[in-house]
């Protein structure tokens, strides 16, 4: 362990000097953590920001995690290798070359007095780390995966888009990026909303203001039709951007959008003008490329009730490693969400989508002004004092409907999560006391206990406990697909 301490602070000393004057460097107390543990460079190294970009010494990170690194002062070329891959680099220059594949980058690598620089996604995409930037505290979150790196051939045809910056002003949502993707729009009704999705498209490591949970909003106060405007990394793995618009209470949903030198414009000035919603010229939904979503729930569906427990100004419990609870249980919410989507038969509802609080009594209404069929709670628990107590249980209020959600969504959210078995249980919580249709509240494993907490957050086990979740619900209504 001393030897590789030492070897990786040579290899920073020798790598990092100082940024050039044209490099806008972030503060002193910029952090970079990997797999939770913070890597200390030497005195005096930040990193740096170059058109919108993160850039980061490559050496830190590859020799951290053992892989080969080859620099070339002749040819300016750097070359990572493990068991599987090799990346080649040359400095001033966009194009790289993974397994012998052309690969572009977003910002060319350079070289200043022995200081190697390449873009921190760079790093995240091709030797397999996922990166979060957190902006609040000047952050780079780095988390080594599992799987291999994905040879170039598999990868995605259509390349990764970055949103820069999100303005809303005189009734126009202006989405700046660094390209142009093909858009979703749709709405939802209760409340109405227009949502858009950008697929391949994600946050520049310089947008802001972004949340730890990689989600946040404008400021609407001064619209007469928008009572919301939030943004979130809604997917990740092809990475999807969603932006939802939130109309007041009796306005039409009414919009069009256009691309114009590198900005998504989505025109919202018509909106409560009149009786029937259209788009622009080239319109596109989930459903139908031609046609808006109804907002009236179409007969024959069964209306469904997400609530991502806490929120806004109610953080929850805190997890072992200081994490709130709003976070984990709206991450795994809008990934049920991204699954019920695509359920024809099922019309669903979100009691929150970003990091806001509706209160018990709201979530309540929600789901009995609206007729709901199944309302799901998703929590997550907490034993300060005794961090060793781990498991799933689930809690509803007497009547048998809903005990027979809580059993068909319980035995399968125990199997995904591969936690304790505590049980299904009659529980007196006001979201399941008070609401009038089948209502389940789940506390999916325990944030006190450090290996629940590290369960619950990981996006492999979020997505299979949406899975369960939704698997669940379709059984409890009988619909047939699972």
């Amino acid at each position: 362990m001393k030897k590789a301490i030492f070897f990786l602070f040579f290899s920073l000393t020798f790598f990092i000097a100082f940024f050039p004057q044209e490099i806008h460097a972030k503060p002193a107390q910029s952090k970079i953590v990997l797999d939770g543990q913070e890597i200390l460079p030497p005195e005096g190294v930040e990193v740096a920001s170059i058109n919108n970009s993160v850039m980061i010494p490559i050496r830190v990170v590859a020799e951290n995690l053992q892989f080969n690194v080859k620099w070339d002062q002749k040819t300016q070329n750097v070359k990572i290798e493990n068991q599987s891959n090799a990346i080649s680099l040359k400095v001033g220059q966009k194009e790289a070359k993974v397994a012998d594949k052309q690969v572009l980058l977003s910002t060319a690598p350079l070289v200043q007095k022995n200081t190697v620089l390449v873009p921190i996604r760079f790093v995240s995409e091709q030797m397999g780390l996922e990166v979060n930037w957190n902006n609040a505290d000047k952050t780079i979150y780095l988390a080594s995966k599992e799987k291999n790196v994905i040879p170039p051939e598999e990868q995605a045809e259509e390349s990764l888009k970055y949103i820069n910056e999100i303005n809303f002003n005189n009734d126009q949502l202006v989405i700046s990026m660094n390209g142009q993707v093909t858009p979703t729009l749709f709405t939802l009704p209760n409340p109405d909303r227009i949502v858009i999705d950008l697929p391949h498209t994600a946050f520049a490591d310089t947008f802001q203001p972004l949340g730890a949970g990689l989600n946040g909003s404008l400021d609407v106060s001064g619209s007469a039709q928008i009572a919301d405007i939030r943004y979130s990394l809604f997917q990740r793995d092809p990475e999807q951007v969603r932006i939802v618009v939130e109309l007041k209470k009796d306005q039409e949903l009414r919009y069009n959008y256009e691309f114009q030198e590198g900005n998504l414009i989505v025109d919202l000035s018509e909106a409560g003008n009149s009786s029937d919603p259209v788009n622009s010229d080239n319109p596109v939904t989930p459903d139908n490329p031609a046609t808006p979503q109804d907002p009236v729930v179409q007969p024959g569906l069964k209306t469904v009730v997400i609530d991502a427990g806490h929120g806004g100004s109610d953080p929850g419990t805190t997890s072992y490693s200081k994490r709130p609870e709003k976070e984990f249980t709206l991450a795994l919410a809008l990934k049920v969400q991204e699954l019920l989507l695509q359920e024809p038969g099922i019309h669903l509802v979100m009691t929150r989508e970003s990091d806001v609080y509706p209160t018990r009594p709201e979530r309540v209404a929600m789901a009995n002004d609206g007729n709901a069929d199944v309302f799901v709670s998703i929590h997550g628990n907490s034993v300060p004092s005794s961090p060793q107590t781990t498991g799933t249980e689930t809690f509803y209020y007497k009547r048998s409907s809903s005990k027979e959600l809580a059993d068909a969504i319980h035995k399968r959210l125990v199997e995904a999560m591969g936690l304790k078995d505590r049980g299904v249980k009659d529980g007196n919580f006001q979201v399941i006391r008070e609401t009038r249709m089948a209502a389940v509240l789940l506390e999916v494993g325990f944030l006190s206990n450090p290996s629940d907490e590290e369960a619950m957050f990981s996006e492999d086990m979020q997505y299979k406990a949406a899975q369960a979740i939704v698997d669940g619900i379709k059984e409890y209504l009988d619909i047939s697909g699972m």
